[in-house]
């Protein structure tokens, strides 16, 4: 595997904005958003893309992964992450790359696309999630039946049993100045929440080291941020941009789990009903990038993204716009 040595961070609003390069810097260029919000990139993703032909940014969103200040909630809203996105392809002297993104990255992926789709040869999105107030209820009212212990050490780590308040009591107790004991109750108790919902079983392992729960903190502090906002987008307008991006000829292609406990898997027939052009693919499979057929099926979708932009790209690839957002 050819790999590039990780690039100086984008300075953008006193945030430093990490990303790495993988693969080959002639190749086809794919940019690759994480989820969460805030969970920051993953170098296994890598194992879905051809890297003796493709060049590969891995980026590491406002506050999350290497991305400094950490945890930080200044400035970081989903207008300054497409912005930062768009900044970061004219730096490394991109016209057009491929989005893929899972999760919350999949939703980035599709605003970012309606904001800037003359940047964009095409979008693969992978259990996507449509930052509706809908989806949230579901994650953490719909679900609490399948992990009635972890739902309760959530409950009580927030300090609340009203489902519609859990979030903001979250976001509070995940404050710098709330106090460690708190963050790290709620970090710890939406960590296991999060994994009994996603397996269907109690998390077990070893006890997490302090730096680990440092990051689940900051993790769940933007997440929680961007979550009680609805990600500053919410599903009408986050539709209404991929309508744009198609109407302005990118191509998207979904990759849905039909097992998947986070993301409803009607969320893929709200984007087909909007986006008629939009390719729907359910495969037998769950949330995570792991799972064997959402993996094939993304790497599948990329690679015939890639094979039929190729072949119809323009002649003259416009030139890098530097994002004034």
């Amino acid at each position: 595997m050819m790999q590039r040595l990780p690039r100086p961070a984008l300075s953008r609003d006193a945030c430093r904005i990490a990303w790495t390069e993988f693969g080959n810097p002639h190749g086809d260029p794919v940019v690759v958003l994480h989820g969460g919000p805030g969970s920051g990139s993953r170098p296994a993703v890598l194992g879905l893309f051809n890297l003796t032909c493709m060049r590969v940014v891995l980026v590491d969103q406002r506050g999350a992964g290497a991305s400094t200040p950490r945890g930080g909630l200044r400035h970081n809203n989903t207008m300054r992450l497409i912005g930062d996105l768009d900044a970061l392809r004219a730096r490394l002297g991109i016209a057009r790359w491929c989005v893929v993104g899972g999760s919350w990255g999949a939703a980035l992926a599709l605003a970012y696309a309606g904001r800037h789709p003359s940047h964009v040869t095409g979008v693969v999105l992978r259990g996507l999630f449509l930052t509706s107030s809908r989806e949230v209820r579901s994650l953490f009212v719909g679900t609490r039946a399948r992990a009635p212990r972890a739902w309760q050490r959530l409950t009580a780590a927030a300090g609340t049993a009203r489902a519609d308040r859990l979030i903001a009591c979250c976001a509070r107790r995940l404050q710098p100045g709330a106090g460690a004991a708190r963050q790290r109750a709620v970090a710890l108790a939406w960590n296991a929440y999060e994994d009994a919902v996603l397996t269907g079983r109690p998390a077990r392992g070893a006890r997490p080291t302090q730096p680990a729960i440092d990051r689940l903190i900051d993790k769940y502090r933007i997440q929680a941020h961007y979550l009680q906002r609805d990600c500053w987008l919410g599903e009408r307008r986050l539709l209404a941009l991929a309508r744009r991006a198609a109407q302005a000829g990118v191509p998207l292609h979904a990759v849905h789990g039909t097992h998947d406990r986070v993301c409803p898997v009607d969320n893929v027939d709200r984007l087909a009903r909007a986006v008629p052009a939009a390719i729907v693919e359910r495969v037998p499979a769950g949330h995570l990038a792991s799972d064997d057929a959402l993996a094939r099926g993304v790497a599948r979708a990329v690679r015939k993204m890639l094979t039929v932009t190729t072949e119809d790209a323009p002649q003259h690839a416009e030139p890098p716009v530097q994002s004034h957002a």
